[in-house]
């Protein structure tokens, strides 16, 4: 089956030459000093690779090709041949701590840019520990490529190879699609077919597996780069659309999520057209301005913003662009019905899925925006300054409560969160990781636009923000990084941060530190009445910071938020900062409406077994938490 294209396939030559012009100014500081003087030269052309080369090469001219900014990896045995070839033909590159590291800083350099982000590891316990970034990538439809090398698979190869695991096979359930290599002329088209992939339909990741000995083998290339899948459209199903739009008395909202990320203003203007609120999904942050006066913020049931929930209660017809229902997103599918549903999205199998659908149309977010722009004078709603004005004054409630302290023992996570997005610019990175934070993030985290907030969004792995933030200060130098962590996930990926402390990548990384597996804690207690296995190690950071050559920092209280995210800024590289937090005395609305919904969803008898536990354990209590 030939996969569906994005908008980003069709942007034609001058965004193709724009990009480069970006890869080429953003990547200076991470490029080896020598490559600053080779050009593309004969071998590789933005068109194609064409002349004589060993296998290796071929893999760096494809990537020089595709304009690539940065590949994350550590060189091994069986690809130390691929990394001089990154060396010797200018292709930007980042040695990572530890495999994990690599896919992740793949994955944000392509959220950061809206470009393919690519890393390259060993086979065996290389591509074992980079598939937790990729399985990731994937749950976010995040467009990365892995140059995964394989070992000698030709016939008659010795059994018993370093690294000889099943890697097809371990591979192949956690990516988009596997292209595999079995001779050395087949290298550089692999590698655009990958790219074509990742960037089609829904984005997300594509593995190359090249068996290490074609490395060295050479080859006479001619190979273009091919053209971009067409980008489909169900006119159909769009008429279906505009007669619902028709419907002036239908009140409209709508639902934008990370398919909407590149066409933010057709967005907008849809919403200006229609006089309807905007909530987006978590990974759709930014996808219209939270300054504008027709956003809500995220979500719109009880696990969103109030002014999303309050504002969707009016709403008949929900339109949902570029979006999935994921379990995250939905406090696990705990969505408000409403009259009609059209669900709009570029992968087919998303469509109607967990939340039922009354139209569901198959087209790239910005093909259907601009088309319903272009039949604008048949669905144009009236201004509506009430709505604008009720808007308003729920969105002040909501900042209202992020930026009053409600938590006076230590630090209020939520007003620090707050505090942070006010000190920093509207362009500046906010990089989230899995925490009992990071809902508060999503709330009270404003930004203005499209890859300015990230966060492990479904595969939801601990630890994955260092990686992130490093890999994306990488390839966007010009912005400033924050990063915000638990404790928890700092034990996960904290090494990474000696890759940051070498290379001098100056993300302030802000730990939350309460002892304890606290998202763990909050769904524990009230279900089982005690914790289990929430308990972590206490970490001295002050000299694990200097352990690893960074600076330190510390915030312990209310008072000192704003000027210790300030101190943060104001010093020179990586600074690591130690927030000590509680996170006793303000509600988590994502998790409260989980509790409500897994409630609801019990059976009679499940309820029943649930309510005797809780009141056995409630009467003469012991203290058996750890």
């Amino acid at each position: 089956m030939i996969p569906k294209l994005n908008r980003r396939d069709a942007i034609g030559s001058m965004g193709l030459a724009s990009a480069a012009i970006a890869a080429a100014t953003s990547a200076a500081s991470s490029r080896p000093a020598q490559a600053d003087h080779v050009e593309l030269g004969r071998y590789a052309h933005r068109q194609g690779v064409r002349g004589k080369m060993t296998g290796a090469q071929a893999v760096a001219a494809a990537l020089r090709c595709e304009q690539v900014r940065c590949v994350f990896g550590i060189p091994g045995a069986q690809n130390n041949e691929l990394w001089d070839a990154f060396k010797a033909y200018g292709q930007p590159y980042f040695l990572v701590a530890h495999e994990a590291s690599a896919s992740v800083m793949a994955d944000a350099s392509a959220r950061a840019t809206g470009e393919v982000g690519v890393f390259s590891v060993v086979p065996g316990p290389g591509l074992t520990n980079a598939l937790t970034g990729v399985g990731e990538a994937l749950y976010d439809s995040i467009p990365i490529v892995g140059i995964v090398t394989d070992v000698d698979r030709s016939p008659g190869a010795p059994i018993g190879q370093v690294h000889g695991l099943a890697n097809e096979a371990i591979l192949r359930p956690v990516v988009k699609a596997l292209v595999t290599v079995r001779h050395q002329a087949e290298i550089p088209g692999a590698v655009f077919q990958a790219f074509r992939i990742a960037r089609s339909g829904e984005p997300g990741p594509v593995g190359v597996m090249i068996p290490y000995p074609l490395f060295m083998q050479a080859w006479d290339y001619d190979q273009p780069a091919p053209p971009p899948y067409p980008v489909p459209f169900d006119e159909a199903a769009y008429q279906k659309v505009l007669c619902h739009l028709q419907d002036r008395r239908k009140r409209v909202g709508i639902y934008a999520g990370l398919g909407c990320a590149d066409a933010g203003s057709s967005l907008t203007a849809v919403a200006e057209m229609l006089q309807a609120p905007v909530a987006t999904s978590v990974s759709g942050k930014g996808v219209i301005p939270d300054s504008h006066p027709l956003a809500v913020g995220w979500g719109y049931g009880k696990q969103g913003t109030r002014a999303a929930e309050s504002a969707f209660k009016d709403v008949d017809l929900v339109l949902a662009v570029g979006v999935r229902y994921s379990e995250v997103s939905t406090a696990n599918y705990a969505i408000p019905k409403h009259d009609t549903l059209i669900h709009v999205d570029i992968n087919p199998q998303n469509l109607g899925r967990n939340v039922p659908a009354h139209v569901c149309l198959c087209s790239d977010s910005r093909v259907f925006l601009d088309r319903l722009l272009a039949d604008g004078q048949a669905i144009r709603r009236p201004a509506d300054p009430k709505l604008w004005e009720r808007i308003h004054r729920q969105r002040q409630v909501d900042r209202c409560l992020a930026r009053t302290v409600q938590v006076d023992r230590c630090v209020d996570p939520m007003y620090f969160l707050s505090q942070l997005r006010a000190t920093l610019g509207p362009d500046e990175l906010v990089i989230v990781d899995v925490t009992a934070s990071t809902h508060w993030a999503a709330e009270s985290i404003e930004v203005e636009g499209s890859r300015r907030f990230f966060t492990p969004a479904d595969n939801q792995s601990m630890g994955w923000a260092i990686p992130a933030s490093i890999g994306a200060k990488v390839v966007r130098p010009d912005r400033n990084v924050a990063c915000v962590t638990g404790d928890g996930c700092f034990l996960m990926s904290a090494m990474e941060l000696s890759s940051a402390a070498r290379a001098g990548i100056p993300v302030k990384f802000f730990v939350f530190d309460d002892g304890a597996y606290h998202y763990m804690q909050m769904l524990q207690e009230p279900v089982y009445r005690r914790t289990t296995a929430t308990e972590i190690a206490r970490i001295d950071y002050e000299a694990f910071a200097r352990a690893v050559g960074l600076g330190y920092n510390r915030i312990a209280s209310n008072n000192d938020v704003l000027p210790g995210i300030q101190r943060a800024f104001g010093l020179a590289g990586p600074i690591l900062t130690h927030v000590c937090v509680s996170y006793e005395g303000r509600e988590i609305r994502w998790l409260s409406a989980l509790r409500t919904h897994y409630l609801d969803e019990l059976s009679t008898r499940q309820k029943i077994r649930v309510a005797a536990r809780v009141g056995v354990r409630s009467v003469g209590r012991a203290n058996d938490s750890d």
